[in-house]
Protein backbone atom coordinates (compact mmCIF):
# COMPACT_ATOMS: atom_id res chain seq x y z
CA UNK A 1 0.00 0.00 0.00
CA UNK A 2 3.15 2.12 0.35
CA UNK A 3 1.02 4.59 3.30
CA UNK A 4 2.21 5.88 5.73
CA UNK A 5 1.52 3.64 9.23
CA UNK A 6 1.71 3.98 13.05
CA UNK A 7 1.43 1.87 16.13
CA UNK A 8 -0.11 3.71 18.71
CA UNK A 9 -0.72 2.08 22.54
CA UNK A 10 -2.31 3.11 25.13
CA UNK A 11 -5.08 4.49 22.40
CA UNK A 12 -8.59 3.58 23.11
CA UNK A 13 -8.87 7.20 25.51
CA UNK A 14 -7.25 10.18 26.26
CA UNK A 15 -4.08 10.88 24.99
CA UNK A 16 -4.03 8.22 23.11
CA UNK A 17 -6.80 8.20 21.69
CA UNK A 18 -6.12 11.90 20.48
CA UNK A 19 -2.70 10.85 19.05
CA UNK A 20 -4.36 8.08 16.85
CA UNK A 21 -7.50 10.59 15.77
CA UNK A 22 -4.51 12.96 14.59
CA UNK A 23 -2.95 10.38 12.31
CA UNK A 24 -5.85 9.19 11.09
CA UNK A 25 -6.86 12.85 9.85
CA UNK A 26 -3.34 12.71 8.22
CA UNK A 27 -3.84 10.21 6.40
CA UNK A 28 -1.71 7.41 8.36
CA UNK A 29 -2.71 3.36 8.76
CA UNK A 30 -3.10 3.29 12.61
CA UNK A 31 -2.27 0.27 14.53
CA UNK A 32 -3.63 0.72 17.88
CA UNK A 33 -3.47 -0.52 21.33
CA UNK A 34 -4.81 -1.38 24.37
CA UNK A 35 -6.38 -4.07 26.93
CA UNK A 36 -9.77 -4.31 25.53
CA UNK A 37 -9.19 -1.47 22.76
CA UNK A 38 -12.13 -3.10 20.34
CA UNK A 39 -14.78 -3.28 22.98
CA UNK A 40 -14.16 0.83 23.77
CA UNK A 41 -15.51 1.60 20.65
CA UNK A 42 -13.49 4.63 20.30
CA UNK A 43 -11.85 3.71 17.14
CA UNK A 44 -13.82 1.50 14.44
CA UNK A 45 -12.16 -0.43 12.35
CA UNK A 46 -11.59 0.15 8.58
CA UNK A 47 -8.97 -0.07 5.96
CA UNK A 48 -6.45 2.48 8.02
CA UNK A 49 -7.81 1.64 11.47
CA UNK A 50 -6.75 -2.16 13.00
CA UNK A 51 -6.90 -2.46 16.44
CA UNK A 52 -5.35 -4.84 18.32
CA UNK A 53 -6.48 -5.76 22.27
CA UNK A 54 -3.51 -6.96 24.21
CA UNK A 55 -1.34 -6.04 27.55
CA UNK A 56 1.71 -4.22 25.89
CA UNK A 57 3.62 -5.75 29.11
CA UNK A 58 4.31 -8.59 27.24
CA UNK A 59 6.26 -10.05 24.56
CA UNK A 60 3.72 -11.25 22.34
CA UNK A 61 1.45 -8.20 22.14
CA UNK A 62 4.76 -6.08 21.15
CA UNK A 63 5.16 -8.64 18.35
CA UNK A 64 1.55 -8.77 17.38
CA UNK A 65 1.49 -5.20 17.03
CA UNK A 66 4.77 -4.70 14.59
CA UNK A 67 3.41 -7.91 12.13
CA UNK A 68 -0.28 -6.18 12.14
CA UNK A 69 1.43 -3.12 10.99
CA UNK A 70 3.54 -4.61 8.15
CA UNK A 71 0.81 -7.17 6.96
CA UNK A 72 -1.56 -4.05 6.58
CA UNK A 73 0.79 -1.79 4.69
CA UNK A 74 4.71 -3.32 4.71
CA UNK A 75 5.76 -0.80 6.67
CA UNK A 76 6.22 1.38 10.01
CA UNK A 77 6.69 4.77 9.96
CA UNK A 78 6.01 6.10 13.59
CA UNK A 79 5.79 3.70 16.78
CA UNK A 80 4.31 5.85 19.66
CA UNK A 81 4.74 4.56 23.39
CA UNK A 82 1.53 6.12 24.80
CA UNK A 83 0.48 3.18 27.39
CA UNK A 84 1.79 3.76 30.72
CA UNK A 85 0.42 3.79 34.25
CA UNK A 86 0.62 5.97 37.91
CA UNK A 87 0.86 4.07 40.58
CA UNK A 88 0.84 6.11 43.67
CA UNK A 89 2.47 5.56 46.84
CA UNK A 90 4.90 5.99 49.61
CA UNK A 91 8.19 4.57 49.51
CA UNK A 92 8.56 2.51 52.22
CA UNK A 93 5.02 1.32 51.85
CA UNK A 94 5.39 0.39 48.14
CA UNK A 95 4.31 -2.85 47.71
CA UNK A 96 5.66 -5.60 45.35
CA UNK A 97 2.86 -5.44 42.99
CA UNK A 98 2.77 -1.74 42.57
CA UNK A 99 6.48 -2.07 41.63
CA UNK A 100 5.71 -4.56 39.17
CA UNK A 101 2.62 -2.83 37.89
CA UNK A 102 4.57 0.26 37.14
CA UNK A 103 7.05 -1.73 35.36
CA UNK A 104 5.63 -3.49 33.40
CA UNK A 105 3.19 -1.19 31.41
CA UNK A 106 5.75 1.36 31.42
CA UNK A 107 9.36 -0.50 30.88
CA UNK A 108 8.43 -3.80 29.56
CA UNK A 109 5.49 -2.33 27.29
CA UNK A 110 8.61 0.11 25.96
CA UNK A 111 11.04 -2.71 25.60
CA UNK A 112 8.28 -5.10 23.63
CA UNK A 113 6.71 -2.47 21.42
CA UNK A 114 9.91 -0.63 20.83
CA UNK A 115 12.50 -3.49 19.52
CA UNK A 116 10.40 -5.49 16.81
CA UNK A 117 9.97 -1.91 15.43
CA UNK A 118 13.27 -1.28 15.49
CA UNK A 119 14.03 -3.68 13.89
CA UNK A 120 12.05 -3.04 10.85
CA UNK A 121 12.48 0.60 10.93
CA UNK A 122 16.52 -0.69 9.95
CA UNK A 123 15.56 -2.71 7.75
CA UNK A 124 13.99 0.13 5.93
CA UNK A 125 16.39 2.28 6.80
CA UNK A 126 13.64 5.28 8.37
CA UNK A 127 11.25 5.32 11.26
CA UNK A 128 10.33 7.36 14.45
CA UNK A 129 10.04 6.57 18.07
CA UNK A 130 8.20 9.10 20.25
CA UNK A 131 7.55 7.79 23.98
CA UNK A 132 4.99 9.98 26.74
CA UNK A 133 6.86 10.32 29.02
CA UNK A 134 6.33 12.83 32.03
CA UNK A 135 7.93 15.90 33.45
CA UNK A 136 8.08 14.70 37.18
CA UNK A 137 10.87 13.22 36.57
CA UNK A 138 13.27 15.71 36.05
CA UNK A 139 11.51 18.02 38.71
CA UNK A 140 9.83 16.10 41.23
CA UNK A 141 7.04 17.30 43.40
CA UNK A 142 6.88 16.78 47.42
CA UNK A 143 3.54 14.96 48.04
CA UNK A 144 3.24 13.50 44.37
CA UNK A 145 4.90 10.16 45.78
CA UNK A 146 4.62 7.22 43.19
CA UNK A 147 7.99 5.66 42.99
CA UNK A 148 7.33 2.95 40.59
CA UNK A 149 6.43 5.60 37.91
CA UNK A 150 9.50 8.05 38.72
CA UNK A 151 11.77 5.00 38.62
CA UNK A 152 9.85 3.50 34.94
CA UNK A 153 9.60 6.56 33.62
CA UNK A 154 13.26 7.68 34.27
CA UNK A 155 14.22 4.91 32.10
CA UNK A 156 12.28 5.76 29.32
CA UNK A 157 14.18 9.58 29.17
CA UNK A 158 17.44 7.70 29.34
CA UNK A 159 16.30 4.87 27.08
CA UNK A 160 15.34 7.39 24.56
CA UNK A 161 18.56 9.49 24.34
CA UNK A 162 20.59 6.52 24.26
CA UNK A 163 18.72 4.59 21.25
CA UNK A 164 18.65 8.02 19.53
CA UNK A 165 22.38 7.74 19.27
CA UNK A 166 22.51 4.28 19.20
CA UNK A 167 20.48 4.65 15.70
CA UNK A 168 21.61 8.27 14.65
CA UNK A 169 23.13 7.22 11.52
CA UNK A 170 20.42 4.57 10.65
CA UNK A 171 17.30 6.92 9.78
CA UNK A 172 15.78 6.18 12.90
CA UNK A 173 15.05 8.98 15.40
CA UNK A 174 14.08 8.82 19.24
CA UNK A 175 12.02 11.30 21.14
CA UNK A 176 10.09 11.69 23.85
CA UNK A 177 7.74 14.33 25.70
CA UNK A 178 7.24 15.30 28.93
CA UNK A 179 3.96 15.59 29.89
CA UNK A 180 2.39 17.48 32.49
CA UNK A 181 -1.06 17.12 33.79
CA UNK A 182 -3.50 16.21 31.10
CA UNK A 183 -6.81 17.08 31.33
CA UNK A 184 -8.17 13.55 30.45
CA UNK A 185 -11.03 11.12 31.85
CA UNK A 186 -8.40 9.66 34.53
CA UNK A 187 -8.69 12.79 36.56
CA UNK A 188 -11.56 13.76 38.57
CA UNK A 189 -12.64 16.96 37.86
CA UNK A 190 -12.98 17.53 42.20
CA UNK A 191 -9.33 16.91 41.33
CA UNK A 192 -8.68 20.12 38.91
CA UNK A 193 -7.80 22.72 41.17
CA UNK A 194 -5.53 21.01 43.31
CA UNK A 195 -3.93 19.80 39.86
CA UNK A 196 -3.58 23.14 38.68
CA UNK A 197 -1.58 24.52 41.11
CA UNK A 198 1.25 21.94 40.31
CA UNK A 199 2.11 24.16 37.03
CA UNK A 200 3.49 27.29 36.78
CA UNK A 201 0.85 28.22 34.02
CA UNK A 202 -1.90 27.51 36.45
CA UNK A 203 -4.18 24.99 34.60
CA UNK A 204 -4.17 21.56 33.40
CA UNK A 205 -2.85 20.64 29.88
CA UNK A 206 -4.95 19.49 26.97
CA UNK A 207 -4.97 16.84 25.14
CA UNK A 208 -4.56 18.75 21.53
CA UNK A 209 -1.27 20.21 22.93
CA UNK A 210 -0.07 16.88 23.48
CA UNK A 211 -0.96 15.60 20.20
CA UNK A 212 0.96 19.46 18.53
CA UNK A 213 4.09 18.18 20.09
CA UNK A 214 3.85 14.68 18.39
CA UNK A 215 3.33 15.82 15.32
CA UNK A 216 6.00 18.89 15.31
CA UNK A 217 8.66 15.74 16.30
CA UNK A 218 7.09 13.96 13.78
CA UNK A 219 7.84 16.31 10.92
CA UNK A 220 11.03 17.49 12.55
CA UNK A 221 13.53 15.45 10.89
CA UNK A 222 16.62 16.80 12.54
CA UNK A 223 15.52 16.45 16.04
CA UNK A 224 16.55 13.19 17.98
CA UNK A 225 17.10 12.44 21.21
CA UNK A 226 14.69 15.27 22.45
CA UNK A 227 12.63 15.36 25.44
CA UNK A 228 10.16 18.14 24.90
CA UNK A 229 8.15 19.25 27.92
CA UNK A 230 4.54 19.90 27.70
CA UNK A 231 3.76 20.71 31.47
CA UNK A 232 3.39 24.70 31.90
CA UNK A 233 6.92 25.16 32.84
CA UNK A 234 6.73 22.58 35.80
CA UNK A 235 10.47 20.94 34.87
CA UNK A 236 11.74 24.25 34.82
CA UNK A 237 12.20 24.56 38.66
CA UNK A 238 10.29 25.34 41.84
CA UNK A 239 7.98 28.32 41.91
Amino acid sequence: MNKKTAIVTGASSGIGLAIAKSLLDQGYVVVANSRKITKSEALTPSEHVVLVDGDIGTREVGEILVQTALEATGQIDLLVNNAGIFVPGDFAAYSEEQYRTALSTNVDGFFYATQPAVREMVKAGSGHVVTISTSLVVQPIRGVNAFGTYLSKSALNGATKSLAIEYSDQGIRFNAIGAGIIDTPMHAPENHEFLKSLHPIPRLGTVDEIVQAVNYLQGATFVTGEVIHVDGGAHAGKW
